[in-house]
């Protein structure tokens, strides 16, 4: 998994509330059992004028010109901003895939789903809970000057304009700050343990040497 220690990142303003995980990811290309090449599907049902199924060649899809993804300005937006309940619906570990495989390392709202929000931490996602004034403020911003740019300082828990005029600090839970600071999900986290995990296992066949056949 890739570090999150500064970011200096275009943000994207998506002013919807609610938005699922359907929305995000559409069921249909759950189908896939690999951990990649979602990001052209993001958003699919808003992003394309027509239906999107796996395999499609993406390129050759005719794009909704009012979405706010497809609009120049927003391009290599790796900040999405946008409003309460982010990621709701079903528990579909896809939706962080598609928004970090899109580019997207930071998202921030008044509040997210739960297990999307879970799932955020352990897929490179840093999820940032703002007040709903400040949310405000950042939509009128992001929307009045174009090419709007925030710098998010993990370490420091701080998200910033890039003049520093403006100030937001930020909660992380300890141990997922941690993890993500250093790149950390929940396989590294285990491999961590590599030798402990073996001398246990030649503790245990040892002591129960009937296993070996078994296995």
């Amino acid at each position: 998994m890739e570090k999150f220690t500064i970011l200096n990142g275009l943000v994207a303003p998506m002013d919807r509330a609610n938005v699922d995980t359907d929305a995000i990811i559409p069921k249909q290309f759950l189908k896939s059992i690999q951990r990649s090449g979602f990001g052209p599907n993001l958003f699919d049902e808003w992003r394309y004028l027509d239906h999107g199924e796996p395999g499609v060649d993406n390129s050759k899809r005719p794009l909704n010109p009012d979405f706010i993804l497809n609009q120049p300005r927003y391009q290599d937006a790796s900040i999405l901003l946008t409003r309460k309940n982010f990621g709701c619906g079903s528990s579909r570990e896809h939706a962080p895939w598609a928004l970090e495989q899109y580019g997207f390392r930071a998202l921030i709202a008044p509040s997210f789903a739960d297990i999307f929000y879970n799932n955020c931490f352990k897929n490179g996602l840093l999820p940032i809970v703002l007040p709903e004034q400040s949310i405000d403020h950042l939509f009128s911003e992001v929307k009045a000057f174009p090419g709007f740019r925030l710098i998010i300082d993990l370490d420091k828990q701080l998200v910033a304009t890039s003049d520093a005029s403006v100030q937001y600090p930020f909660e992380v839970d300890a141990f997922r700050k941690y993890c993500l600071f250093n790149g950390l999900d929940d396989i590294d986290l285990t491999l961590r343990q590599a030798d402990k995990i073996r001398a246990f296992e030649e503790r245990h066949l040892i002591a129960h040497p009937w296993l070996v056949n078994t296995i």
